[in-house]
């Protein structure tokens, strides 16, 4: 079964061109190895239940699986990601002649609850965006990160990944390798143009060192490449500062990005196009944001939907 799992993950890397992060997680859900907390992965729980060959498993032992990641009280959502690895799994091994037949083709997953993301309202970006100083070469390297996150909605590893090629800030345009190594455009605003031509001009140079990254765009004080956990640092140390009451991380600047560009009458299709969604749906689900904003607004500002309130009681 190791040598099976391994080839599968070399085809995760190589052929899917997945990401680390996303290769961990397919790793972790099924030897259990990289899990955090208690419940067991696919493999683990196969030894406990005495099956020694992956084609003696079928539909029942996955239910079992479902049930058991239920009781040791794991969201809708973990489960249902630990399913999808373990179907990715039993495809690749179809695929390959090692199963004749996928007995989780038909299996169902937990329905998931549908979750609004989060976002800023425009007050709270405001007050982001004014958090770094201006006066040293980090503060202008932050500036800049804000300002590219919010004005493209950029996902943080793509940001992070960035070279200074991939810049075009006559067009305002980026090159940016996305999900699965695929290539798109995202657009900058001027805010985020002139940030980022300050970070380049003034503060970029200040901490590149002999040894640094020639090509990275955003670096750290020893010209390294920033990583994304320490971006997602920096955004969360401006959020408290600013006061503004939420945690703050990359997507949900992301998130704030394609909510605030739908409520200024984008195309949703457009919107979809500079997040890198391969589909609409997932795109969709921000104009339920901002209808359950509208909501929001209508009820606190319209006269009548005051008075039906009141009359209800």
């Amino acid at each position: 079964m190791q040598n099976v799992f391994n080839r599968y993950i070399d085809y995760l890397r190589s052929e899917r061109n997945f990401s680390p992060y996303t290769v961990r997680n397919y790793t972790g859900d099924l030897t259990g190895n990289t899990v955090r907390g208690t419940a067991k992965g696919y493999f683990q729980f196969l030894k406990i239940k005495g099956v020694s060959s992956l084609a003696d498993a079928d539909r029942n032992l996955l239910r079992e699986y479902i049930g058991y990641l239920m009781e040791q009280k794991l969201s809708r959502r973990s489960i249902s990601r630990k399913i999808s690895a373990v179907r990715s799994f039993y495809r690749y091994l179809l695929r390959e002649g090692y199963l004749k037949e996928n007995p989780f083709k038909l299996a169902s997953s937990p329905k998931l609850e549908r979750r609004l993301p989060d976002c800023l309202n425009l007050e709270e970006v405001e007050r982001l965006l004014s958090m770094p100083r201006k006066d040293t070469p980090q503060g202008l390297r932050d500036k800049a990160i804000l300002e590219a996150i919010y004005a493209s909605g950029m996902r943080v590893s793509e940001l992070a990944s960035l070279d200074t090629n991939q810049l075009n800030l006559e067009t305002g345009e980026v090159k940016v390798l996305g999900k699965g190594s695929k290539e798109r455009i995202v657009l900058l605003g001027k805010a985020a143009i002139t940030a980022l031509k300050l970070y380049i001009k003034d503060a970029r140079p200040r901490l590149m060192c002999l040894k640094g990254d020639r090509q990275a765009l955003f670096i750290n004080r020893f010209g390294k490449r920033l990583s994304q956990r320490m971006i997602q640092k920096i955004l969360t140390g401006y959020g408290a500062r600013a006061g503004i009451g939420k945690h703050i991380y990359p997507h949900l600047l992301r998130h704030t990005f394609a909510t605030h560009m739908l409520d200024g009458g984008a195309d949703l299709r457009v919107v979809q196009e500079l997040l890198g969604h391969n589909s609409l749906g997932t795109t969709q689900i921000y104009t339920h944001v901002t209808q359950a904003q509208a909501r929001k607004v209508y009820n606190a500002a319209h006269p009548m939907a005051k008075k039906v309130e009141v009359d209800e009681k």
